[in-house]
């Protein structure tokens, strides 16, 4: 079985985030979205809210699963016997640091990082953006894959 990690801090889970979830799954036979916890960023939603908005989205695929870890991303891949670690990069500057990340990552575990981009119409999205909108009481709706509930 090809199991592939998505680690992110998704506060929230964006339409690019479901894009490249979508689009890892027809080379992946399972994806474990993986809610990385950061006692040092701040975050909008709590991870409990976040774990379960993404499950709930998810609920009728067996090939995604949704985990929340604490510690490295490459202990964790490691912990569920991923074979690889996505990444979506929306800009240069994302590709230069998941450039790093993904050699250090290989480094450390011998696991590979695969690097989707994000589709022109979703280079704008970001969960920063989405988390501001949010404060200002705006409809994000457009920012987040149908179904979901925040």
């Amino acid at each position: 079985m090809k199991r592939a990690i998505f680690p992110g801090t998704f506060d929230p889970f964006t339409v690019g985030h479901y894009s490249v979830v979508k689009r890892a799954l027809t080379f992946m036979d399972e994806i474990i979205i993986s809610i990385g916890i950061n006692e040092s960023k701040r975050t909008y939603f709590p991870v409990e809210k976040r774990l379960s908005m993404i499950k709930k989205l998810y609920a009728g695929n067996p090939r995604v699963k949704v985990e929340a870890y604490d510690g490295l991303t490459v202990d964790f891949a490691l912990a569920r016997k991923a074979q690889v670690i996505i990444r979506g990069i929306r800009t240069v500057r994302d590709f230069e640091y998941e450039e790093t990340i993904a050699d250090i990552n290989r480094k450390l575990s011998g696991i590979e990082t695969i690097l989707l981009f994000t589709e022109p119409e979703q280079t704008s999205v970001s969960s920063t953006i989405v988390r501001e909108l949010l404060q200002f009481g705006k409809d994000v709706s457009p920012f987040l894959p149908e179904g979901m509930e925040i």
